[in-house]
């Protein structure tokens, strides 16, 4: 039996400041040439569609059509305003199933409101002259809990909470396929769950703060940050303690530092190989 390829595509490193550089957060996993992808960031099928041989790429997998798959983290805007895109736009470009949706608590309500609000969109392509699918439009939402949420022949996907603040219903992800285990933080504080999960990863992507800046932050976005994010220096700690065999940064907030500031705090404590995760980038 052949051994899966299993890759990562960084679809976005940003948050939800709209810096041109860096998209928000989404990337996709791919085993087999299937796409599953994880959080909805804005300009995610673009960001697909960039890395399709069709726009000079070279993963055809990552076609809007064959993207039927997604899991959220959590519900914040910069991880979602993408969803309505995920949903429809595949659909336009020709998706002929309902897409899947893992997400917590309250994914039900969104993808209804989203579908909802493009009622007008989704009438007109299927009784007007367009020949759309009559059920790519369509989402399957699942609302998962601690634990094992995805399983089919090319990965299994577990979720644990992760402390977001007072956020409820926060998540970070372990997939686990034949060649590779890939941990995903989500938005988090450092927290006792991304050690348990983080153990024996073959790749850690985890958020970031620059913390040589985070003292010039005004009062009131420091005491935010402490309970939502983890520093540069809080994750060489927490690395230390998972040792990763990679660890990928993402949702990199910068607040005027560059990627080799950023990379410099890291491998101060740390001495695993690390890398500041950019757009567009292929991991395999």
């Amino acid at each position: 039996m052949n051994i899966p390829n299993t890759k990562i595509a960084l679809l976005g490193t940003g948050n939800p400041n709209p810096d041109p550089q860096h998209n928000g957060p989404s990337l996709a996993i791919l085993v087999n040439e299937t796409p599953y992808l994880i959080d909805c960031g804005p300009g995610i099928i673009r960001q697909c569609a960039a890395l399709t041989p069709r726009y000079g790429g070279s993963i055809p997998a990552l076609n809007p059509e064959n993207l039927k798959i997604g899991f959220l983290t959590h519900l914040h805007s910069d991880h979602t305003i993408g969803l309505p895109d995920l949903i429809l736009t595949p659909w336009v470009m020709g998706r002929k199933e309902p897409l899947k949706i893992f997400g917590p608590v309250g994914t039900q309500e969104l993808c209804s409101h989203i579908l909802e609000a493009y009622k007008v969109d989704i009438d007109y392509r299927l009784n007007g002259l367009e020949p759309a699918s009559h059920s790519g439009w369509q989402v399957i939402v699942d609302e998962f809990h601690e634990g094992m949420i995805f399983r089919d022949e090319n990965i299994m996907v577990e979720a644990f909470e992760v402390s977001h603040g007072t956020l409820p219903n926060s998540f970070g992800f372990r997939f686990t396929t034949e060649d590779k285990t890939i941990v995903v933080s989500g938005d988090t504080a450092p927290c006792e769950s991304i050690r348990k999960y983080g153990q024996g990863a073959d790749i850690l992507i985890h958020e970031v703060y620059y913390h040589h800046a985070f003292s010039r932050q005004q009062q009131i976005w420091q005491e935010y940050h402490r309970i939502h994010h983890t520093s540069t220096l809080q994750l060489a700690r927490l690395s230390n303690e998972i040792q990763p065999g990679l660890l990928v940064l993402y949702h990199t907030l910068f607040w005027g530092g560059s990627k080799k500031d950023i990379l410099q705090e890291i491998k101060d404590s740390y001495g695993g190989e690390v890398i500041l995760g950019e757009d567009l980038q292929v991991i395999e």
